[in-house]
């Protein structure tokens, strides 16, 4: 965020820089919730219900995990 005129240009008062940077973010959530619950959904509706609900939860505490661990790691090198 710091360079963003030099990497990308200016932009000037275009709709079209932030509108495309909430479209990938909306991709980005659509895709990783694809990931995240996309196999613990299909456990449960197989019958498998304890199996789905251990898969959510692993899940989104791994991915709590290397989030906090990235976000720190920022932090002490202050990138």
């Amino acid at each position: 965020m710091n360079s963003g005129q030099e990497l990308f240009g200016n932009l000037g008062n275009n709709f079209l820089g932030p509108f495309a940077v909430l479209l990938l973010f909306v991709l980005s959530a659509a895709v990783v919730g694809g990931l995240l619950f996309g196999q613990a959904i299909y456990l449960f509706i197989e019958g498998k219900k304890k199996d789905g609900i251990k898969s959510a939860i692993y899940s989104i505490g791994w991915l709590f995990l290397i989030t906090t661990v990235i976000f720190f790691t920022l932090l002490l090198f202050k990138i």
